[in-house]
């Protein structure tokens, strides 16, 4: 049984989110099995695929190395990297039915295309202790499954070196989900890109995602009011990587564009 190890909204190695895909199963295997080995990987993601009749057509499973995730946009790309690049399947688009409905990943220029569903979210009163947490005081804080914290600048989401432990409470008490923090500024006009982020996932069990599909899903119906646009650029700032999307607001759908790169492929011995 081969995975593949490929990072995601990424256009050369070592950048963007590395999710790991499992070569697709006949059948789902045991969850504790694939909980064991999402572990055993370390990666944000891994991605579990399941056959179908139609050859475009895979049920698709996400695991942190902590617990399995509703929705899970770079290794879902990812996911359509593997069958197209790796696996050969000849379709524009594959469709993947998931916790969060039928997603699509179809090819795009030198990259790819997913459909999303947009998640907008709304404007909160600061949480008590965000501030504190955070190291700096928001502009303005929104929710919808995540926290979102407005910052003042580029540079101040960039230098951003949070109590990532403290976030996890502060954003569960606000949302009532896991406990996770973004931090979004408009870039600097200097930037290729419109928009600059971070998100933090102690809730998920990863303390700092390099790039995070979902996290757009809320962010491209934000920005794209704010800015008056509905095709944004956004970069997502980790330290070290970083990780490139282009994203299109279209109504209760988001379109996430962005590229992977394959960077290791191996052999499950079980």
């Amino acid at each position: 049984m081969r995975q593949w190890m490929i990072d995601a909204f990424a256009t050369a190695p070592f950048r963007g989110n590395p999710a790991c895909v499992v070569e697709p199963f006949d059948a789902w295997p045991d969850t504790g099995w694939m909980q064991a080995l999402a572990a055993e990987n370390n990666q944000a993601e891994t991605a579990f695929l399941l056959r179908t009749p139609d050859p475009a057509r895979f049920g698709l499973r996400w695991f942190t190395p902590a617990l399995e995730v509703p929705l899970c946009g770079h290794a879902t790309l990812a996911s359509g990297h593997m069958l197209f690049a790796e696996a050969g399947l000849a379709a524009e688009r594959v469709t993947f039915d998931t916790l969060s409905g039928p997603l699509t990943v179809a090819r795009a220029g030198a990259g790819y295309e997913m459909d999303f569903p947009a998640s907008a979210p709304s404007p909160i009163d600061p949480p008590a202790g965000l501030a504190e947490a955070l190291g700096v005081q928001p502009v303005e804080v929104w929710a919808a499954q995540f926290v979102v914290a407005v910052l003042d600048s580029e540079a101040a989401v960039r230098g951003l070196a949070p109590d990532i432990a403290a976030l996890q409470p502060i954003s569960s008490a606000a949302t009532q989900g896991r406990g996770n923090v973004a931090v979004v500024a408009l870039a600097d006009e200097t930037s290729p890109y419109d928009v600059v982020s971070r998100f933090f996932a102690p809730g998920s069990g990863i303390p700092e995602d390099p790039a995070t599909g979902s996290l757009h899903c809320i962010l491209s119906p934000m920005f794209s009011r704010r800015l008056g646009r509905d095709t944004l650029r956004f970069h997502q700032a980790y330290p070290g990587r970083g990780g490139d999307l282009e994203c299109e607001h279209r109504g209760d759908r988001v379109a996430l564009r962005g590229q992977a790169v394959t960077v290791l492929e191996g052999r499950l011995r079980l």
